[in-house]
This record gives C-alpha cells, structure tokens and sequence, in this order.
C-alpha cells in the first residue's frame, strides 16, 4: 500500500519555532519509520497574531500555517496582513449569525488584492475541531492530529469494500504508533483527493459505479461516509468525504463539463460532504449570487447540525468563459463558469 499523511498538524498555544521542529521531527521519524510518505507539516495557533508567526517562522521552514476560525471583526482587523504575509498563513470566517454582505466583502478584497490567498482562506458553518486539514480547522485541545491521503490506498484495491479495509488497517497503525502519546488527539479520517489517477477519489469511484451522475444518485459515498465516521479508532476533526473541485483532477473536468455545478456540490456536501472546497470562481460572479449561497449553506448546517465551509479560490484576473490560470500546482485550470 501507498500509505500518504497528508498532514500532520501541532496546536499550540502560541508561535515556537525550537518546540515545533523538535515535535514535528519526533512524530516524522516515527511514521518514516514504518514507511508512511509525508506531504505536509502545519501549525495551528491559539489567539495569536500572523506578525508573532512571522516573528517566529521564515520562509525556509516547510510548514503551512493556521490562524484557525476568526469571527468578522476578527476577520477585519487581520485582513491587510493575512493579503501582505509571505508566510502560507490559513484561516477561516465563522459566520454564526445572519450572512450579509460584510462577508462577501472580505472575499472580494481578497480576490482583488491578493487572490492566490483564496486558497488559504473560507468561510465556516460550525467547528472541524481540531482537524489537520486547513483552512476550516478550529483550535479545540492542545496537541496533534494526522490526516491521511486516503484515496491511494485504493490504487491497489479492487473494489471498495477493499479500500475500506486498507483504511481501517493503517488508521489502527497509527493509533497504535502513538498510543502512548498524550498530546495525540487523533485521525481525521477524511478522504482528502489530490491529483488524479491514484489520488482521485472521482477516479476510483467512477471506475466502480459509473459517471458522476450516477454516482450522486448511488449510495457509494453514503457507504464510504459512513465507514470514515463509525469505524475511526480515534476520530478527530472532520471525517468526512471533500470533494475539492480543482484539487481532484478528475472532479476539475466533470466542472468544466457542467457535471459538477454548484448545486449537484452542496447536494454532495449535504448528504456526504463537508461543504464547497477549492471551487472556482470568476472575478466578475454576482456578489449577490455569492451571499445566496452562503445563506443557504448556513441554513444547511443550522438545520442538520453539520459543519460545513465554503472555499471560493480565484486567480484574481479571470472573468466567467475565460481559463484561469491558478499558478498554484494543487488547482487544475479550468474554463470558469458561472455559480
């Protein structure tokens, strides 16, 4: 099996870099050991500021930052450094209370001014505690979590009753490997796409039920959702399916084919998903058609207790019909289209 960790994520209290490398080493060196692959370090910090980050980390460290759920006067006073920093620094606005333009705002201002910061950056629907997956975590407990790239364990498998399998497999690996860790707060067993081939969710999935039409309208990821959340020896975080439209490159060609709209995305999220991840959008969209839909992605997850987020990246020059042109290797270039 190709075992990937996505990510492994420290909660700290605050900003130190002597006590992060010494940490993030310690925990790399175990899973290297037993021949896990390692993509991503990241830190999330408790109340602090992105000029204490940047005091404490440079730009040579291989770390992604997270400033975790901010609310909009939070929101507003970080805004000017979060589009200045140089630092790949996340964040997430937690809008409890009614949706209104001031919202929309923030997304517009990052857009114009500095758009590559789409991609670190969503509004929240109630809190991913903890979850190594940024930019929707929320700083719950102090410690780590770990999240996996899920779908290249399925490379191999035949079917999916297999993949879950592997699955269950190499979470209990890891829940034995740091069993005797306190600070170990668990695994966000969310299926976390990337790419294509071997690490897209869209890929395996259609190779066992069919196009995404069909698909949608099965139970396949019912079943696959289900799994991730009742079988997690030590869940933590999300646990759910994401289906990051520019990030799965198979999912990036169902959009440009009109297959995945922003409807069939908020019936995945609903019933299976956590929410709009890494959705295109062009420079000149309806800010009244942007608010509808956080409205009602805020309605969804009042009504059935779910936490969901909203992700919108732009390239910041691109109107609807044109290609974009991301420069970001993680987002597929599409032809934009309108929500």
């Amino acid at each position: 099996m190709e075992k990937i960790i996505r990510s492994i994520c420290l909660f700290s209290p605050s900003p130190n870099k002597n006590e992060a490398v010494i940490k993030h080493q310690e925990i790399a060196d175990l899973l290297q050991a037993n021949k896990f692959q390692i993509q991503t370090q990241r830190l999330c910090f408790r109340n602090t500021s992105i000029e204490a980050i940047e005091a404490e980390f440079d730009q040579q460290l291989p770390y992604l930052y997270a400033l975790g759920s901010l609310n909009l006067i939070q929101m507003k006073a970080i805004l000017p450094s979060f589009l200045e920093s140089k630092l790949p620094i996340s964040c997430n606005l937690q809008l409890q209370k009614k949706v209104d333009m001031d919202a929309v705002d923030i997304l517009k201002k990052i857009i114009h001014t500095s758009a590559d910061k789409t991609f670190h950056f969503c509004f929240s629907f109630g809190a991913a505690n903890n979850s190594p997956f940024f930019p929707s975590t929320h700083y719950d407990k102090t410690g780590f979590s770990i999240g996996l790239q899920a779908t290249n364990l399925a490379a191999i498998c035949p079917d999916s009753q297999t993949w879950m399998k592997s699955m269950l497999e190499v979470w209990n690996e890891l829940a034995g490997t740091f069993a005797e860790f306190p600070d170990f707060l668990g695994i966000d067993s969310s299926i976390a796409p990337l790419f294509d081939g071997a690490g897209s969710f869209i890929h395996f999935a259609q190779q066992q039920v069919g196009p995404l039409g069909k698909l949608c309208t099965s139970d396949f990821f019912t079943q696959i959702s289900n799994f991730i959340k009742k079988e997690n020896p030590k869940p933590i975080g999300l646990c759910g399916l994401m289906f990051p439209c520019l990030e799965d490159f198979e999912l990036a060609k169902c959009y440009e084919k009109g297959a995945f709209n922003i409807e069939r995305t908020i019936f995945l999220s609903l019933h299976s998903g956590i929410g709009i991840d890494t959705y295109p959008i062009g420079i000149d969209e309806s800010p009244e058609r942007i608010l509808q839909i956080l409205s009602l992605v805020q309605a969804l997850s009042n009504k059935y207790q779910k936490a969901l987020s909203v992700r919108f990246v732009s390239d910041g020059y691109h109107k609807i019909g044109e290609k974009s042109n991301f420069e970001n290797p993680y987002l597929k270039d599409v032809i934009l289209r309108q929500l």
